[in-house]
């Protein structure tokens, strides 16, 4: 028995190891360390143990959806980046919702193009954003995101970004959380959801979502033991509506590792599905 048993799963951070596909090359060029550029499988090997390895990429939608299957996941959104998550919304709309691909603050017309283009072919109901990731840096607040904040908007669809310290070995100041109180002010309307921790400002991020009422967290990235004990407090209080579950497979975490860990977090009950569930179908405008 578990606290969470019989309640269906949304996972808003999965997807699929496809074959030939270098989903890390545009932060290799960028580190400089000899780890990152020529030993790690992924760039931000260091922080994690059980990489998922050795899965097989001949039928990499079958391989996720079992993992899905075997750890209670009803639904995962998926990037639209890759051909496996274009194929895998076609094929299971039922178990798999389109997130745009990531967005490119140093393309603009460029990233809006492609967002209105996956918007009407995908019915995407997000994109993301890494921060730290783009070439040259651009910063959550700075000018060149405001057209996709306002396309967000336009489309009625949230932006999942990452926050705090990135994990692969790049600068880290263009996500700090403080940004995103300028982005919030700005745009009132805009549903922003932070990605992979918000730390070592964690306590900011409560305190920004305190403020922002479309301003919520997601769990990527993070093993549930090492969720910030800021953010489950928060959970546990005034907080169950604004933190939403997200795993990492396979970038750097299996389902096995996540499950084993999930029973141990102390949420309260009725948190529980809001986190898992109800928040996701909230934000992602998904019907129940």
């Amino acid at each position: 028995m578990t606290p969470y048993d019989g309640i269906p799963v949304i996972d808003t951070h999965i997807g699929f190891r496809e074959a030939g596909y270098d989903e890390y090359a545009f932060i290799t060029r960028q580190t400089k360390d000899r780890e990152s550029r020529d030993e790690y499988s992924m760039p931000a090997q260091y922080m994690f143990t059980g990489v998922p390895a050795d899965l097989s990429t001949d039928d990499p939608i079958s391989v996720t959806l079992h993992e899905m299957d075997r750890h209670g996941i009803e639904i995962g959104m998926v990037s639209m980046a890759k051909e496996s998550g274009q194929r895998a919304v076609r094929m299971f709309p039922d178990r798999f919702v389109p997130q745009g691909s990531a967005v490119d603050p140093n393309d603009i017309m460029g990233t809006l193009n492609r967002m209105t283009r996956e918007y009407e072919e995908f019915g995407i109901v997000s994109v993301s954003s890494f921060a730290a990731g783009t070439f040259p840096q651009v910063a959550l607040n700075a000018p060149q995101m405001y057209p996709i904040y306002a396309k967000c908007v336009e489309l009625d669809i949230p932006i999942f970004a990452c926050a705090g310290i990135a994990g692969p070995r790049l600068k880290s100041a263009v996500q700090h959380v403080e940004l995103i109180d300028d982005v919030m002010f700005d745009f009132p309307d805009l549903v922003f959801v932070t990605r992979h921790g918000c730390e070592p400002w964690q306590d900011l991020a409560v305190k920004l979502m305190l403020k922002w009422p479309n301003l919520y967290y997601s769990t990527s990235a993070f093993a549930p033991k090492h969720y910030p004990k800021a953010i489950v407090d928060y959970a546990n209080t005034r907080g169950a509506d604004k933190i939403i579950y997200a795993g990492y497979f396979p970038a750097g975490l299996t389902l096995d590792r996540i499950f084993t860990d999930m029973p141990h977090v102390p949420f309260k009950d009725e948190v529980w599905p809001k986190f898992l569930h109800e928040n996701a179908r909230k934000v992602l405008k998904l019907k129940g």
